[in-house]
């Protein structure tokens, strides 16, 4: 049920248009021109991505423009790959729809384009796209379908005042994420310089760290873990890219290691494990430290190790060396002829801790550790603070968008 100033209607009886691409793909150019075609794929995260396009000749768009020309303010909206995905029109100039994609206009005397845009957006709706879109192969919406979304539709004034109430939190959101790119480009910025010697702090006397680094073999800093579980822990983790070492139900939502698990190795906090299977951001595999959990059990395929002597060498600074991507030359190197086998790097044991890092006295890695993790630690309370504005902006709309929660007008 709605309020009683309140109706629910399907979305084009709110639109003054609603227009789809014409059913083929325009034939593009290999050069920059004024008329950019809009993809499924820049539209994304309630945003039109109107820079990363395809370019036509002026030919083309006027024959695609002729169901209409896009406009500033206008919804795009994706039926298929993926179905769902809406964006405000920010810069119309020179655009047109490709395949896939709708546009929608508000009838200016019914609603404000702002208010469709966030309805569509919304759970209510999404759940009607995704069964709108249930039934074949590759989800998708058909053309007639995507003007029979149902919305709920308040009076003008009303409509205004929530899309500008949610436009805040938009806001909020965006300014938030600019701080956090900019934070994690810092941070991998200040690792080139750091874990390089390109830059160098002070000691606790002030005087700044001097000297060579001397390229050391991985042998000397670790000792491979070969250690067998038999039956000692029942925390089987994984590596992520993103994520680190985690547990296996927590990531894939399932258990996928074998019901006997004494073959895996076993794994203490504070050691380490390096995954030899490409992953996003790691071209050359993952190696993390288990910070989660007490111990954990990993696959035998993973090589596994830890710090030989902590007085020499700083766990902090080795875990921020491996992630900055700096051992990435040396793992291409040692990776065999043959490449992958099952997705995974042919890098053996024996090759992968005889590569060579360049290995500071272990005050200075201190130091380098501490300045690094202040910066972990910023970019993890902007992303704790980007969740939660993204958390509370989904209860607003549930609450605004149903009528449950009201706005003043005047």
């Amino acid at each position: 049920m709605v309020p009683e100033s309140w109706c629910r209607v399907p979305i084009k009886m709110a639109c003054e248009s609603i227009i789809d691409c014409v059913n083929k793909t325009a034939p593009v150019v290999g050069y920059e021109t004024p008329y950019k075609m809009i993809r499924t794929t820049n539209v994304r995260n309630g945003r039109v991505n109107t820079i990363d396009v395809r370019y036509v000749t002026e030919e083309t768009y006027l024959q695609w423009i002729r169901r209409g020309a896009p406009e500033k303010g206008d919804i795009i909206f994706t039926r298929e790959a993926p179905v769902g995905e809406v964006g405000i029109l920010e810069d119309a100039t020179g655009i047109f729809l490709g395949q896939r994609t709708m546009m929608y206009r508000a009838e200016k005397s019914k609603a404000d384009n702002y208010y469709l845009f966030y309805s569509l957006s919304s759970q209510f709706c999404q759940k009607q796209i995704e069964d709108f879109s249930n039934g074949g192969t590759v989800a998708h919406m058909r053309v007639p379908d995507c003007g029979e979304i149902i919305i709920n539709l308040p009076p003008l004034p009303e409509q205004k005042k929530i899309a500008q109430i949610l436009s805040t939190w938009d806001k909020a959101i965006t300014t938030t994420e600019q701080l956090l790119t900019n934070s994690q480009q810092q941070k991998k910025a200040l690792m080139q310089q750091l874990l390089t010697g390109k830059k160098r702090l002070l000691d606790k006397n002030g005087v700044r760290f001097s000297g060579q680094w001397k390229p050391v073999a991985l042998s000397t800093i670790f000792n491979r873990v070969t250690t067998k579980n038999n039956g000692q822990s029942t925390n089987v983790v994984t590596i992520s890219g993103q994520h680190g070492l985690i547990r296996q139900e927590d990531f894939f939502k399932k258990t996928v290691a074998s019901e006997t698990l004494d073959g895996y190795f076993l794994l203490k906090n504070g050691q380490f494990a390096y995954n030899k299977s490409y992953s996003n951001g790691y071209p050359m595999g993952a190696i993390k430290r288990l910070n989660r959990y007490k111990d954990g059990v990993v696959t035998t395929l993973y090589i596994c190790f830890e710090i030989d002597d902590s007085t020499k060498a700083d766990s902090d600074y080795w875990e921020h060396y491996f992630e900055s991507g700096l051992l990435n030359r040396g793992l291409t190197q040692i990776a065999h002829e043959g490449g992958r086998a099952h997705g995974l790097l042919n890098v053996k044991a024996a090759d992968f801790f005889s590569m060579k890092a360049p290995k500071p006295a272990v005050e200075e890695q201190q130091k380098i550790a501490a300045v690094l993790s202040a910066a972990d630690k910023e970019i993890t309370t902007l992303q704790q603070k980007l969740d939660a504005l993204k958390q509370e902006k989904k209860a607003l709309m549930q609450q605004l968008l149903t009528g449950k929660r009201r706005v003043k007008t005047t």
